[in-house]
């Protein structure tokens, strides 16, 4: 091998560890950071903290689940941290039961595959959860809680995720001229200073928000859909 044969060779590719570790790291000038929950001191809700150019800094809605975040460990083959199910089985109105036995049709019907399906099936071992189902009577969806009154951690955790670090955008927001300048239409939507929990249950209440969760998802982080979110 010459000295030119070296200088355009192909760098060898990345291990599937490194992979994994790079998605531990952060975005550029910015760094992952929790907001703690009061009502449920367990909550630890992702907020994004941005370094700005002029020495400030802000923080803004923040999705990226545990990635981005160097103290996490991921590993493909266990699946995400089963974030919610504490709060579901806290609320005792759930039950395990035994799904349905696999079927050849699940898996296209082509017996030639069995052996690979087997082995595909050994390696995602950590990824299979037994599912849940509401209790006899029971009702396990959030506007059923709401309308009772209880305020759960899902709706603690949107109300903190909605809100962020509002301190700093009140403090960033004191000119009376940005503000009308950003006012733009609301189209009916009434999106309080502050977002509290009860608000939140109060929306899902009255029918005008919902929060996706699923018993069979504990991996979801809560967020809110309406038009006052």
């Amino acid at each position: 091998m010459n000295a030119r044969d070296t200088e355009f060779s192909t760098p060898p590719a990345p291990s599937f560890a490194d992979l994994l570790a790079q998605s531990r790291q952060p975005f550029p000038a910015s760094r992952k950071s929790y907001l703690p929950g009061q009502l449920h001191p367990e909550l630890r809700v992702p907020v994004r903290d941005i370094a700005l150019t002029n020495g400030e800094q802000v923080s803004v809605y923040d999705t990226s689940g545990p990635y981005t975040d160097p103290g996490v460990q991921i590993d493909i083959r266990q699946g995400l941290p089963n974030l919610r199910a504490p709060w579901i089985d806290a609320r005792g109105d759930t039950e395990w039961y035994v799904g349905r036995p696999r079927v050849a049709l699940d898996d296209g019907g082509r017996s030639d595959e069995a052996l690979r399906l087997k082995q595909l099936r050994a390696e995602a071992a950590g990824l299979q959860r037994q599912p849940r189902r509401a209790k006899s009577g029971a009702n396990v969806t959030q506007m059923h809680y709401a309308r009772r009154g209880i305020i759960t951690p899902e709706m603690e955790y949107v109300a903190l995720r909605e809100n962020g670090r509002r301190e700093w955008i009140a403090a960033y927001q004191q000119d009376t001229a940005r503000e009308q300048r950003l006012a733009g239409n609301p189209l009916g939507a009434r999106i309080p200073k502050i977002i509290t929990p009860e608000f939140v249950r109060e929306e899902v209440a009255r029918g005008r928000a919902i929060i996706p969760a699923n018993i069979n998802h504990p991996e979801i982080e809560p967020m809110a859909i309406g038009r006052n979110f």
